[in-house]
């Protein structure tokens, strides 16, 4: 026991640039005695201590913030930065290293009992903000969850996930499935410069305007290919 809580004290001092010391660590974040407590709610959970384990989630809510379902499973390392509004649901998986900021929910998209409703973190995750992953959904390993983005929809190892609902936009994981945010914008770019280097030579053959833009050196249609 010992053991893990010096291990949750020294990755929060290496991942987190405001934590001076490991006694700083123990007594103001919230986000370690949130999974703490987890733990011991989630030990009488699995011995079928239904109601001590859910008072002891209670009590943790209470304290930190952050609503932790005792049947959750969290890996070692998991790394709740500053935590308010935190929810983790009853059947949701959260692997080694991940990083939860605050606002995020692990949510069920079912009412069925009896399965699995919530998602699956691999290992090294992190999820901004305010984001929302939504149903038995998985978010490979050291993929990232941008700030209020709504996940509904697997999320590949590497990738990086943004917006309402959630695309991908960069990372190993999206290669050869969709495009970056960024594409159909520098699409939309390359249309009009090509639409105003035919005005300007329309222009030009009238007489109206001087020499049409060169546009040759550097087009922006490039930046897309």
């Amino acid at each position: 026991m010992l053991n893990r809580l010096r291990e949750d004290i020294a990755s929060i001092i290496e991942r987190d640039p405001a934590a001076r010391s490991a006694w700083e660590v123990l007594t103001c974040y919230p986000g370690l005695h949130a999974v703490v407590l987890h733990r011991r709610a989630h030990w009488c959970w699995q011995r079928g201590l239904w109601w001590l384990a859910r008072f002891v989630s209670h009590l943790a809510r209470s304290l930190t913030g952050i609503e932790i379902h005792p049947g959750a499973q969290l890996g070692r390392r998991v790394f709740i930065d500053h935590g308010h509004g935190v929810v983790i649901g009853e059947t949701a998986v959260v692997g080694d290293d991940c990083t939860l900021y605050q606002g995020v929910t692990l949510g069920g998209t079912s009412l069925q009992r009896g399965h699995k409703r919530h998602p699956t973190l691999e290992d090294g995750v992190t999820v901004g903000a305010g984001a929302k992953v939504l149903g038995d959904i998985t978010v490979g390993r050291g993929a990232r969850i941008g700030s209020n983005a709504v996940v509904v929809k697997a999320v590949p190892a590497g990738a990086t996930a943004l917006g309402n609902p959630a695309h991908l936009v960069a990372g190993e994981g999206t290669r050869g499935r969709e495009p970056g945010a960024l594409q159909p914008l520098l699409e939309q770019l390359a249309a009009h410069e090509l639409r105003l280097a035919q005005l300007a030579a329309a222009l030009q053959a009238a007489g109206i305007a001087g020499e049409a833009p060169d546009t040759a050196a550097a087009p922006i249609g490039e930046w897309s290919k």
